[in-house]
């Protein structure tokens, strides 16, 4: 409990906490940063982590006078971490396969069942442009390499490309509309409303998609 009360603040006051990691470790938040958006797209068990946020915040700090952080570098080093990250998250899948859910840390499983089967139902829906769509949604772009793997996707011709331009749009929209919109007075009075705000845009489709799934079921 006191870790979820830790990531929750994290969140929705992460401008404060990378405002004194930058003050903290000054450029190394580069590697800071790359590693947290390498974990939550290559590590199954670790989808919780801030995604959409984090880029928001990062793309802000970057803007203001005086930053020592660049834009550009901040966007291709996060890009290349989303990137490696997915395709590692796929190797896992395409060979540890069905071993890796059934995978179990006491009486629970590392990971869930029903996240997997979410994850299929995106596909099945969205066919290969789900690699392009889960980077904007939490948890289901953390599982969607893992699935693309266990379900063998083609790796050169499906997986890679869409997953290149996926992870390049997720990263430089994200980033730039920190970069452009974070430092603008609104965004500054209001940023725990603004990253609820981008939260809730993110798990919109999830839970259009589960109401409709609730409707056709009860239908």
């Amino acid at each position: 409990m006191e870790f979820l009360t830790s990531l929750l603040d994290f969140v929705l006051h992460i401008n404060d906490h990378l405002d004194q990691l930058v003050i903290d470790y000054g450029t190394t938040i580069y590697a800071i940063l790359f590693l947290i958006i390498f974990v939550e797209t290559g590590l199954v068990i670790m989808p919780f982590l801030p995604g959409d946020s984090l880029l928001f915040a990062a793309g802000a700090i970057c803007a203001r006078p005086g930053s020592d952080l660049s834009i550009y570098l901040l966007i291709g080093l996060l890009f290349i971490a989303a990137v490696l990250g997915d395709n590692i998250n796929y190797s896992i899948g395409r060979f540890a396969g069905q071993r890796a859910v059934n995978l179990k840390l006491g009486n629970r499983s590392l990971v869930k069942q029903e996240y997997i089967d979410q994850t299929h139902k995106f596909f099945e829906k969205y066919g290969t442009k789900a690699i392009i769509m889960a980077r904007f949604v939490p948890i289901v772009r953390t599982f969607t390499p893992f699935v693309a793997g266990v379900g063998k996707m083609d790796y050169r011709k499906k997986f890679l490309p869409f997953d290149i331009a996926g992870g390049f749009l997720w990263i430089s929209s994200m980033s730039l509309s920190g970069y452009f919109l974070g430092n603008l007075p609104f965004f500054q009075d209001h940023f725990e409303a603004v990253v609820l705000g981008i939260i809730l845009l993110s798990i919109t489709p999830m839970i259009v998609a589960y109401l409709g799934h609730r409707f056709k079921r009860n239908k």
